[in-house]
């Protein structure tokens, strides 16, 4: 998946940094760019004996919000996580000096595995893919059960106030992407629909999921594992940059999202009932996800899914302002861009299911 450098970056600075700070790596190097990556552009290098890792950096340019982009964090728990039994691609270093390449990075482990794009994973058998969907549900689980403490993340995130930090830092991570100005069109990104509505209700203490303070990935979904080449099991978790101690719940909205959300990867038509075959219903999910992390998170789940589709959508226009701005990663940002107010939309439908269950109903 790895193809044509998009964004390059100083080669013999980065092959004179890796030669004095990271000595399993060889040099020269030859380097390649990822097609995924909305956020952080993501490299393949190869050392001169063939071994392959994987480069993470921020993007070049004034960056939209201080939240984003966040590749020290993605790092440190990384490097963290190798002591754990969640498992994790191991971390060479971390550079915070913009003199080697232009902006911070950190360098990992190529995982040599299977990645789905498409969380319905197309052209497994039944019995394959039905086994892949428990083993990432298990990994989540086995991850939320580590304590923050054990592993020296206890300074990575409050316990508390977790939904109360995300809608403050989306809310203005929003409100900047709103005003980026298109460089061709000189159009704004503007305001998603219903935008304000949404906080104010995600906002009111009285619904909000209590307070759980687990470690918690942030974005943690099917195509952000790599799953072992033959055997039904997840080798590596990637995408770190939003993790943080929170609220479980967010990650299993997240992982479980095609069963209920149309996605950019995904039809929702093929996680109904029956379509599929060997894909578990969401039941299944809730009842693995259960059994091994001790939480049933049943209850919370209709706030949550409304709550993760306007997360998504906040995220998407952040790949709108990025492509306003060209300093988007992905080849296929156009498109994925222009997601973000019918995401947006479903939101605004969740939200008021969730607030029309609530209504206390009348006497007959």
């Amino acid at each position: 998946m790895a193809g044509a450098v998009r964004q390059p970056i100083d080669i013999p600075s980065l092959e004179r940094y890796i030669s004095q700070n990271v000595p399993e790596i060889q040099t020269p190097l030859d380097i390649k760019q990822f097609a995924f990556g909305q956020s952080n552009p993501t490299y393949q290098l190869t050392g001169a004996d063939g071994k392959r890792y994987v480069l993470r950096k921020k993007p070049p340019g004034k960056l939209l919000s201080k939240a984003a982009h966040k590749v020290e964090r993605e790092y440190k728990i990384i490097h963290a996580l190798e002591q754990t039994d969640v498992p994790v691609p191991k971390a060479y270093c971390l550079c915070q000096d913009s003199n080697v390449i232009g902006t911070p990075f950190y360098i990992m482990e190529f995982l040599d595995g299977r990645l789905f794009t498409d969380p319905a994973m197309p052209g497994i058998s039944a019995e394959e893919r039905n086994a892949l969907w428990k083993a990432a549900v298990q990994t989540l689980a086995k991850f939320h059960r580590v304590s923050p403490k054990s592993v020296g993340l206890e300074s990575f995130g409050k316990p508390s106030g977790y939904y109360d930090r995300q809608i403050s830092t989306f809310t203005a991570v929003s409100k900047a992407q709103s005003q980026a100005v298109d460089i061709e069109t000189k159009e704004p990104v503007g305001e998603l629909p219903h935008f304000m509505d949404m906080v104010n209700f995600f906002a009111d203490k009285a619904t909000q999921p209590k307070d759980r303070g687990t470690l918690v990935h942030g974005d943690y979904k099917i195509d952000n594992m790599i799953f072992h080449k033959t055997e039904p099991r997840v080798i590596g978790i990637l995408d770190w940059e939003m993790a943080t101690v929170g609220h479980p719940l967010s990650d299993f909205c997240n992982l479980t999202s095609p069963f209920y959300l149309e996605g950019t990867h995904h039809n929702t038509e093929n996680f109904q009932p029956g379509s599929t075959p060997g894909l578990p219903t969401r039941e299944d999910c809730v009842r693995w996800y259960s059994e091994l992390a001790g939480w049933d998170p049943t209850s919370d789940i209709p706030w949550g899914d409304a709550f993760f589709a306007w997360r998504t959508s906040i995220i998407i226009q952040g790949v709108k302002a990025r492509y306003a701005l060209r300093q988007a990663s992905s080849a296929q940002a156009y498109e994925h861009a222009q997601k973000a107010i019918p995401f947006a939309w479903r939101a605004w439908e969740r939200v008021k299911n969730v607030q029309s269950a609530m209504r206390p109903k009348g006497k007959l």
